[in-house]
Order: structure tokens, then sequence, then C-alpha cells
């Protein structure tokens, strides 16, 4: 049974940091998309950042330069750095996992960003 656990969300000020990480478990973790969506208050789930199998990543205009997407494919883990975090990135953040018709989602950690 595969399961996706997010961690690391929480409340911080603007300007702060945070890093999320997503844990797998029960999947060849190493051949999957590793994406992380967040859905804002009122907001439809939008996609923040991905990584490739290969490495290649790809980042939302909005978080270039602030937010860095990184695995690790021997503790099968997948993490989201956040850094110059903006009220606006205030979200529950999900990670997600893609190979072809497989499509896994984690359960979202929430992250505020308010002083």
């Amino acid at each position: 049974q595969v399961q996706l656990v997010e961690s690391g969300g929480g409340l911080v000020q603007p300007g702060g940091s945070l890093r999320l990480s997503c844990a797998a478990s029960g999947m060849f973790f190493r051949l999957y998309v590793l994406n992380w969506y967040r859905q804002g208050p009122g907001r439809e789930r939008e996609l923040v950042t991905a990584i490739s199998s290969s490495g290649y990543t790809h980042y939302a205009d909005s978080v270039k330069g602030r937010f860095t997407i990184s695995r690790d494919n021997a503790k099968n883990t997948v993490y989201l750095q956040m850094n110059s975090l903006k009220p606006e990135d205030t979200a529950v953040y999900y990670c997600n996992a893609q190979k072809g018709p497989n499509d896994y989602w984690g359960q979202g950690t929430r992250v505020t960003v308010s002083s």
C-alpha cells in the first residue's frame, strides 16, 4: 500500500523559512516524478514545484528563487525548502507522486505565514 506522509508545516513569520518533508512507502520511489502542490484559502490547488526521476526541476514563477525541491532516493523522501516566505504562501501543501497511470497524494501539511 502506497503512503505519502508530509511533515514540517507550521506557523512562520514573513521572511522566515520552513522545510517540508514527504516520506514515501510502498512504491519504487526513484522512478516517480515528485510534485509539491498547494491550495490556499479560497483558491484552487496549484503546482508549486516538481522534480523528475533524473533530478530535473520545475518551479512556479511565484516561488522561483525562494523555494527548492530535492529528493533523497535512499530515504524515499522529497523535500521542499521554503525561504523568504510571504503571506501569500499560506496554504495546505500536498506531496504528489506520479508515474504513468499511478498518481498518489499525501494528506497535506498546513503552512501559515503571518506576523
